[in-house]
C-alpha cells in the first residue's frame, strides 16, 4: 500500500491540510466562477487572433531574409509577365526595389533592377515599331529611371520623335506599304512594302487589305524565286523562300518555289558529276558547293569527297612525274575538301617519296654504277613481289625498289615495264585476297594500288568492295560475340570509305553490343 501511495504524482500525494490551503486560494481569487472562464476563454482567442494578423510582420522581423527572398521570386514572375511597374507596388520594378531597401548589398536585387530596364527597353522598341507612341514614351522613361546605356534609350527616342512628328497611323502605313509594292520594292528595307504590312499586322492582324497585301507581295518574291531557280541560280532562289517562309511560312505557293529550287539543284548536281567524271575538277567543286550554299545536301557532301579524292590521285600523279609544285597545289586542293581522308594522306606520302626520290636521282653517280643499281632494284623488285610485298615492309617492297629504280632511270623501258606489271598485280592481289576474307593483306594490294595509280577509277568501288567486306565479316563476328573484332571492323570500314551504305546500320548494332 506504501509503494503505491508512492508512485502518485506529487500534487495528489500532498498532505490534506495543504491541499485544503490551495483550493482556498484557488476560490478566493475567484477563478473557479463561470464569469473567470469565459473571460479566460476570450482572452485565449484575442492572442490567437492577435498573432494570426501580425504573423508575417513578426516573421518579417525574426527572418528578414525569407522577405527579400520572397520578393525577389514575386519580382521575376512579374517581369516574366512583362508586368514592369505599377502604382500598387506590384509591378517587377517597386518588388526589386522593395528587397534592395531591405539589403542594399544584395547584387541579385540590382542585377534584377538592371533586367527590368533592359526589358523596358525591349518593351519600347516594341511599341514604337506598333506605332503605340503613349505606351512607348512610358517604357522609355522607366527604362530612363533604371539607368539604361544612354546610347539605347537615345536610339529609341529618337524614333520616337520622328514618330510623334510624323504619325504613322494605320492607313498611313497601308498606304506606303501599297506604294512601295507599286514601285517594286518588297523587301529591301524598312520602308518597303513588306516590312510596313508586317508593322500593320502586328497592331490589327485581322486586317483584311493588309493580309491581302502581303500575300501579294510574297507571291512576287516566289515568282522572283521561281525565275532565279530556272536561271539556275540557286542560291538567290533559296534566300528568297527563306525571306518569304519567314513572312508566311503557309504560303500557298512556297510548294511550287521549293518545286522549282529543287529541280535547279537536281540539274547542278547532274553537271557537277559530269564535270567530275570529266575530270574538271574546280567546277566539279563549285558545282557542289553552290549546291551546299542553297542547304545541307548528302549528295553534294559525297560529291565534293569524290572530288577531294580525285585531287589527291593528281597530286599523287603530278608528285610521280616530279612537278612538285602542281603535286602541292594540288593536294592543298584536295586537304581543304577533306582534310582526314585516306585519300589525302596516301598523296602526302607519295609526294614525300617523290621528293626523296628527286633529291636521290640529283646525286651525281657514274654511269655504269647507275645501271648495276637499276638492275640489282629490279630484280630486288620482282623478288619482294613474288613474295607479296607490294608496300611492306618499308624499304623493301616491290614499290619502294621500283621508285628507286624510276628515280635512278625514270626514262629506262624495263623501269616502265616494271611498274606496268606491277598495276595489274596489286589489283589481281586485292582480288585474290578479298576472296579468302584475307582483309589485312587486301588492304596492303589496295594501298599498292593507290600509290601505282592514284587517279585510277576504280579504286573508289575498290575500297568501297573492301569496306563492305571488313563489314560483313564484322557482321559475323559480333554475332558470334567478338565485340572487339567488330569494332576494328567498323574502323577499318570506315577508314576505307566513309559513306558505304552499310556503315549506320552495324555501328548501331555495335553500340548495342557493347551496352
Amino acid at each position: 500500500m506504501h509503494k503505491a501511495h508512492s508512485r502518485l504524482p506529487r500534487w495528489l500525494s500532498l498532505p490534506v491540510g495543504r491541499a485544503h490551503l490551495y483550493a482556498r486560494w484557488w476560490v478566493a481569487r475567484g477563478w473557479d466562477s463561470p464569469r473567470a472562464w469565459r473571460s479566460i476563454a476570450i482572452g485565449l482567442v484575442l492572442l490567437a487572433l492577435l498573432l494570426t494578423v501580425f504573423r508575417q510582420p513578426l516573421a518579417n522581423l525574426l527572418w528578414p531574409e525569407t522577405k527579400i527572398q520572397r520578393l525577389l521570386d514575386d519580382g521575376h514572375r512579374a517581369l516574366r509577365q512583362g508586368h514592369l511597374s505599377a502604382a500598387d507596388g506590384s509591378g517587377a520594378r517597386e518588388l526589386f526595389e522593395a528587397a534592395a531597401a531591405l539589403d542594399p548589398d544584395r547584387g541579385d536585387a540590382r542585377d534584377a533592377l538592371a533586367d527590368t530596364g533592359r526589358a523596358a527597353l525591349e518593351q519600347a522598341r516594341l511599341q514604337l515599331a506598333a506605332g503605340d507612341v503613349p505606351a512607348t514614351r512610358a517604357a522609355l522613361e522607366l527604362a530612363r529611371q533604371l539607368q539604361v546605356p544612354q546610347g539605347e534609350l537615345d536610339a529609341i527616342a529618337s524614333g520616337l520623335h520622328r514618330r510623334v512628328r510624323e504619325p504613322d497611323s494605320v492607313e498611313d502605313l497601308l498606304r506606303r506599304a501599297e506604294a512601295a509594292q507599286a514601285q517594286g520594292r518588297l523587301d529591301a528595307g524598312a520602308d518597303s512594302a513588306l516590312p510596313l504590312y508586317q508593322r500593320v499586322l502586328a497592331v490589327r492582324p485581322d486586317h483584311l487589305r493588309a493580309l491581302q497585301g502581303r500575300d501579294d507581295a510574297l507571291s512576287d518574291l516566289l515568282a522572283e524565286a521561281v525565275s532565279a531557280a530556272q536561271r539556275d541560280q540557286t542560291q538567290v532562289a533559296a534566300a528568297l523562300l527563306q525571306r518569304v517562309q519567314g513572312y508566311d511560312p503557309g504560303h500557298a505557293e512556297l510548294p511550287a518555289a521549293r518545286a522549282a529550287l529543287n529541280a535547279a539543284l537536281d540539274r547542278r548536281r547532274a553537271q557537277a558529276a559530269r564535270d567530275l567524271a570529266r575530270g574538271r575538277l574546280r567546277q566539279a567543286a563549285d558545282g557542289y558547293a553552290l549546291v551546299l550554299a542553297a542547304g545541307d545536301d548528302p549528295v553534294a557532301r559525297q560529291g565534293l569527297r569524290q572530288v577531294a579524292r580525285a585531287w589527291a590521285g593528281e597530286a599523287a600523279r603530278l608528285a610521280g612525274d616530279f612537278h612538285f609544285e602542281q603535286a602541292r597545289q594540288a593536294l592543298e586542293q584536295a586537304r581543304a575538301l577533306a582534310p582526314g581522308s585516306p585519300e589525302v594522306a596516301a598523296a602526302e606520302q607519295a609526294l614525300q617519296r617523290a621528293q626523296g626520290a628527286r633529291r636521290a636521282l640529283e646525286t651525281r653517280m657514274p654511269a655504269a654504277e647507275r645501271e648495276r643499281q637499276v638492275r640489282v632494284l629490279l630484280a630486288q623488285m620482282d623478288s619482294a613481289a613474288s613474295h607479296g610485298q607490294w608496300l611492306l615492309p618499308p624499304g623493301a617492297s616491290a614499290y619502294d625498289r621500283f621508285k628507286a629504280a624510276q628515280a635512278l632511270a625514270p626514262g629506262d623501258a624495263r623501269v616502265k615495264q616494271a611498274g606496268a606489271r606491277i598495276l595489274p598485280a596489286a589489283r589481281d592481289c586485292l582480288d585474290r585476297h578479298l576472296q579468302g576474307n584475307r582483309l589485312q593483306a587486301a588492304r596492303t594490294c589496295l594501298d599498292a594500288w593507290q600509290a601505282l595509280a592514284p587517279g585510277d577509277p576504280l579504286l573508289p568501288a575498290a575500297r568501297r568492295r573492301l569496306a563492305q567486306r571488313w563489314l560483313a565479316v564484322g557482321s559475323e563476328r559480333l554475332g558470334a560475340g567478338d565485340v572487339a573484332f567488330a569494332s576494328r571492323a567498323l574502323e577499318q570500314a570506315r577508314a576505307l570509305d566513309a559513306a558505304t551504305p552499310e556503315l549506320p546500320a552495324f555501328a548501331e548494332r555495335l553500340g548495342n553490343a557493347r551496352r
